[in-house]
């Protein structure tokens, strides 16, 4: 596409754009994603509900994340992720006024159902979106803030904006709240159809320098890619038997990972309301403070694994010892915090530490994926991703079960020790070992 009055001067920053898109999307994505923790309490007070019941509702919105995600993924690769993606936060938006219309426990399922779907591959096409429009050199920073900050921060700004300001302090009913959060979402898909385009060189605002600028530091993206894709059956009968032990291993440490997380997604609120009685002003506030820290620790982690790898040249220990660690100080925390179990405020800020460590270890479970996974690491990645799920799905379903039927310490108990599990896992994950022969240096 020519552009005569955009091809002289400096680069156009049409990119700045697109990132600042990107972040807002990952932002959104946890703010309505978030909203379901902080109405259980009034579900269960309105429908009769138990916690088992709830966790149900929450694992219905898992497998739809899950089943969708490799398909959508793959769409996003293929139509392109500017329909894609723009489909996606509508579907997903429109899935929150369906949360706020369910007259029934089996139409919210349906909702939550639809919630997952819509929400299932915006990190794979947001990964696309880091490849196609940013430098090679900035793209690691760009997935860290689109991806880690923006998406934890969107979780803490659900529970203080809706939760403590919308929910508490305005006591606005969270049926309008819904209906609100979608009118905004869909909103933000017209901006995003609007602005977004698939590659630089379809945009009509980008000049040839700032296509040049992101082209010349990738110029073997389509063949990379085309090299790249690979089917998880051809995927297995070319590794090694050490890989696919190794691949195991990292598979298990992100289930484990995903359930033990799955109390600060899905159930603090809860428990703050059930336990220490307090309602969504107080709730809302001290709910963020762990999503606060598992935002600062997710940026820290990546810098302290650069740090080691650059400074001991040992990159499987690097990359193991920063996992290890940090699952193993969650752990350790979480079963230190239960000293302050009576008092919510110290719990809460135990809980911010807890978040810390655990989430510090997030980049490098990345890092990981990319050392193994080589010119295939999009395919390793979704892999492991999609196993992941497997947590997904099984972690509401047993913290709810536990809450309902034997009590909210033992929920922690649970999560103490998955992390711990976790952190051993690490023992077993060699980043050096590639999944495939030929990717090895």
């Amino acid at each position: 596409m020519t552009k005569p009055l955009l091809n002289e001067g400096q680069p156009t920053h049409v990119r700045r754009y697109v990132f600042a898109l990107a972040c807002g999307t990952s932002w959104l994505l946890y703010l309505h994603r978030y909203l379901f923790a902080l109405i259980k309490p009034q579900l269960a007070e309105q429908w009769d509900l138990g916690k088992d019941d709830l966790g149900y509702l929450d694992s219905a919105f898992s497998i739809a994340y899950t089943g969708f995600q490799i398909p959508l993924g793959v769409a996003a690769d293929f139509i392109g992720v500017h329909l894609v993606l723009t489909s996606m936060i509508v579907v997903w938006s429109i899935a929150i006024g369906m949360h706020a219309w369910a007259p029934t426990t089996s139409l919210m399922s349906v909702a939550r159902a639809t919630l997952g779907l819509g929400q299932s591959a915006v990190f794979a096409a947001q990964s696309r979106i880091t490849r196609t429009w940013f430098p090679s050199s900035v793209r690691t920073t760009v997935q860290g803030w689109m991806g880690v900050f923006f998406g934890r921060f969107g979780g803490l700004s659900a529970n203080l904006l809706i939760g403590a300001v919308l929910l508490g302090i305005f006591a606005i009913p969270w049926r309008t709240v819904a209906y609100v959060l979608m009118g905004v979402g869909i909103a933000h898909a017209f901006v995003f159809g609007l602005v977004f385009r698939n590659s630089p060189k379809r945009h009509p605002a980008v000049n040839d320098a700032e296509a040049s600028l992101i082209a010349d530091e990738d110029m073997s993206t389509k063949s990379a890619a085309k090299k790249s894709r690979v089917g998880f059956r051809q995927m297995f009968r070319e590794m090694k038997p050490c890989a696919i032990v190794n691949l195991l291993a990292l598979n298990v440490q992100t289930i484990l990972s995903t359930v033990a997380d799955n109390i600060f997604s899905a159930w603090i609120p809860l428990f703050l309301w059930e336990v220490h009685d307090l309602r969504f002003k107080e709730m809302g506030f001290l709910s963020s403070l762990p999503l606060l820290g598992g935002a600062l620790g997710g940026a820290a982690g990546g810098w302290l694994n650069d740090q080691m790898i650059r400074r001991t040249k040992n990159r499987r220990w690097s990359r193991r010892l920063v996992g290890l660690t940090g699952k193993g100080i969650a752990g350790a925390l979480l079963l230190v915090s239960l000293l302050w179990y009576e008092s919510p405020q110290y719990f809460c800020g135990m809980l911010f530490f807890v978040k810390f460590f655990s989430d510090w270890s997030l980049t490098t479970t990345w890092g990981t994926v990319t050392d193994i996974g080589g010119s295939k690491s999009a395919s390793v990645f979704a892999f492991n991703n999609s196993v992941a799920g497997i947590g997904a799905i099984a972690a509401p379903a047993i913290y709810g079960n536990i809450a309902e039927y034997v009590n909210w310490t033992s929920v922690f108990l649970t999560a103490a020790v998955v992390y711990l599990l976790c952190a051993a896992s690490w023992l077993l994950i060699d980043c050096t070992i590639p999944v495939f022969d030929d990717e090895a240096e």
